[in-house]
């Protein structure tokens, strides 16, 4: 059981380190150059500049098998920052569940050429652990791992359907090193004409 559990923890580590690891390798940094000028990364976030109307589904309890959802109808506003590097998304919602309001700061880092999305709710006072990732082929995908009621999880966030005029964003959490992951927030934007 022990060597079970260690290696689908040291599975795990290689996949989250995948994303995070340099190497000083003259080969993979030529590479990372080849790379670096194909695809940058910087203006992944331009196409949801705006205001946008959000509708948001939120599962009550996380991984305890509810299926319980609350949802919510809001704005969403996404300001840039630092030509594309960053952007400020305010997101501000009611349903039948209370009010609810969000901040996420996103950074871009131009060395990994990867983005930190750092969450934070107005009653909270602090930022959540930022998952981070990248897209591809118009999908963006965003990873960490954090603790849930004492258990390491796997967070995965991901935003996807993405066209001029709507988006979507869910998010998953995974108990199980990433074998099986229970979504447990998604969200609609559709953008609002200026």
């Amino acid at each position: 059981m022990r060597k079970k559990i260690a290696s689908v923890v040291s599975a795990a580590l290689v996949v989250f380190s995948l994303g995070f690891a340099q190497s000083n390798s003259g080969a993979s940094r030529s590479s990372l150059q080849q790379t670096s000028r194909e695809r940058g990364g910087q203006h992944d976030f331009d196409f949801e500049i705006g205001t946008w109307k959000t509708h948001l589904k939120r599962l009550q309890r996380r991984l305890t098998g509810s299926t319980a959802w609350v949802e919510y109808d809001g704005t969403t506003v996404v300001r840039k920052i630092w030509n594309g590097r960053a952007n400020l998304v305010e997101l501000v919602a009611d349903g039948p569940a209370g009010h609810f309001e969000g901040l996420n700061l996103r950074l871009y880092n131009p060395q990994s050429r990867q983005w930190s999305l750092n969450f934070a709710i107005s009653g909270g006072g602090t930022m959540s652990q930022p998952t981070i990732g990248e897209f591809k082929n118009g999908r963006g995908e965003f990873f960490d791992q954090e603790t849930l009621n004492g258990r390491a999880i796997f967070v995965r966030f991901v935003i996807s359907d993405i066209t001029p005029n709507s988006c979507r964003f869910e998010q998953a959490f995974s108990d199980d090193g990433g074998k099986t992951w229970e979504v447990n927030w998604i969200a609609t934007d559709t953008r609002v004409k200026d």
